[in-house]
């Protein structure tokens, strides 16, 4: 087949553009992350914006998606603020089905989970039990002619994210998301660490959980880290033991999943109503798809504001916490909650905000779903949007600061951009990822992404080469 010569010049200027952007050029503080040998042959993607003026300081790559590890949080809480507002409270519900009659319920005493992901978290211990046994005495309940029931049914039943890699599913940075969080959904497996070579055992968990079984295969070892990994499904009291631990110690612990949180309330408020006099017939037990029997309100707990759960959801990079509002957000679209529905609100609510995240892939809203892709122009995009929000100041104050909190705490420290940079990390093998704003001795705001994407190195190397670009571009502009 011949084609026209006019046909053969297009198809050539074609080439030369797509060569051209391919080849883009880099800047002078850009070169620094070719010249290392931990992300010279990186996926890097970079966008800095000065914000006060309008002005690109730098770029590279800004379109190109790239797994953005943790920063995805950035994504999530940001839509959580815009949507419902820094006080909003998550409610969950006490009610029961049946009657009471001379002080005994003939039904079942229920526990509506409403998505709170830090009820009865690791910081707050479990005192508001108290207050829920005293509004159900309060409620004319002396005995429970029937159990103590977690309802999950806001959420789907599919509690494991279906982008999750099968090897993270039962560690603690991967828990089931249920519309009942509880405990950060978060148990601590001490180990018994022998000598070199032995097989580490079972000792108990914190908190103890009825019926729970272990398979371990973690040997005691030289290494002086926890090289332990923790493998289960949702809802089963089955979990798998893998890896390493150091040898020799005694007791070692090591963070897993709790395997249905919501049981594990039910099973609590159980065991205080019996301790505070209320009989209850029957072992606690959960649903996972709202029934059809008619419930009487006794008593509604209302969560932290949005802002003080964003704060640790950022600043501590929690997983949970950052899911949990990821599912909520379907509340808007329909319930029960999926994945799908929440991915679909978040794209088309951006969309109508003006913040062009078409071509960003959304798996879940932590950031562990290897999946996820998302651009540093759109991330810029997004810090200007909450730049100028109403939300802004919760937004901001979720951020870690350079050399200071969180997982920034060693970032910059001790350099003139100490203080100055509040962003999110994300890491993940072969990631590190920064984004958020840089403030200027000038008094200007700059927001940022630096996104390394596959390299061979450590992630403190690459971090080390992202400082020292930061730290170039910040001179090269002041």
């Amino acid at each position: 087949m011949r084609i026209s010569k006019m046909k053969t010049k297009i198809w050539v200027v074609a080439l030369m553009i797509v060569y051209s952007v391919t080849l883009e050029a880099a800047s002078e503080s850009v070169d620094i992350f070719f010249k290392n040998p931990a992300t010279q042959f990186a996926n890097i993607g970079i966008y800095v914006k000065n914000l006060t003026t309008g002005e690109e300081i730098d770029s590279y790559r800004r379109y190109n998606v790239i797994p953005p590890a943790s920063t995805m949080k950035l994504l999530t809480t940001a839509t959580a603020l815009e949507v419902f507002g820094s006080d909003y409270q998550f409610t969950t519900v006490l009610e029961y089905s049946g009657k009471i009659e001379k002080g005994v319920l003939y039904g079942d005493l229920y526990i509506r989970g409403g998505g709170d992901p830090m009820l009865g978290c690791l910081d707050d211990g479990q005192a508001f039990l108290e207050t829920w046994v005293n509004a159900i005495k309060a409620a004319g309940i002396q005995q429970i002619e029937g159990q103590v029931k977690a309802d999950l049914s806001l959420f789907d039943g599919d509690a494991l994210n279906p982008g999750w890699l099968w090897e993270d599913a039962g560690n603690y940075y991967a828990p089931g998301i249920f519309s009942l969080a509880y405990m950060d959904n978060t148990m601590n497996v001490q180990l018994k660490s022998g000598a070199i070579g032995s097989v580490a055992t079972v000792i108990k968990t914190i908190p103890e959980i009825p019926d729970l079984e272990f398979e371990s295969h973690i040997r005691c070892t030289e290494i002086d880290y926890d090289g332990a990994y923790v493998h289960g499904e949702p809802y089963y009291n089955r979990r798998y033991l893998t890896g390493s631990i150091p040898s020799n110690l005694g007791v070692f612990g090591v963070r897993g999943d709790i395997p249905n949180p919501g049981l594990l309330l039910a099973q609590h408020l159980t065991h205080n109503l019996k301790a505070s006099g209320v009989l209850v017939s029957s072992p606690a037990g959960y649903i996972t798809e709202k029934d059809k029997v008619r419930r009487t309100l006794v008593y509604e707990h209302k969560s932290k504001p949005l802002k003080d759960i964003v704060i640790p959801t950022n600043i501590h990079s929690v997983n949970l916490y950052a899911e949990m509002v990821f599912r909520y957000l379907a509340t808007r679209i329909s319930t029960p909650c999926t994945v799908h529905n929440s991915e679909m609100f978040m794209r088309n609510f951006w969309k109508n905000h003006g913040v062009d995240i078409h071509g960003t892939c959304i798996k879940d809203g932590c950031g562990l779903a290897p999946q996820d892709a998302i651009s540093p122009d759109a991330f810029v995009q997004l810090l200007s949007y909450m730049h100028s929000s109403s939300e802004h100041d919760a937004f901001y104050q979720s951020l870690p600061v350079s050399g200071e909190s969180g997982t920034l705490r060693m970032m910059l420290a001790n350099t003139e951009l100490h203080g100055r940079v509040h962003a999110k990390s994300g890491t993940i093998s072969g990631t590190r990822n920064y984004v958020g704003y840089i403030e200027t001795k000038k008094g200007d705001t700059w927001a940022f992404a630096v996104m390394v994407n596959s390299s061979n190195a450590r992630a403190r190397q690459i971090q080390c080469v992202i400082e020292q670009y930061l730290l170039d571009v910040y001179r090269r502009n002041q």
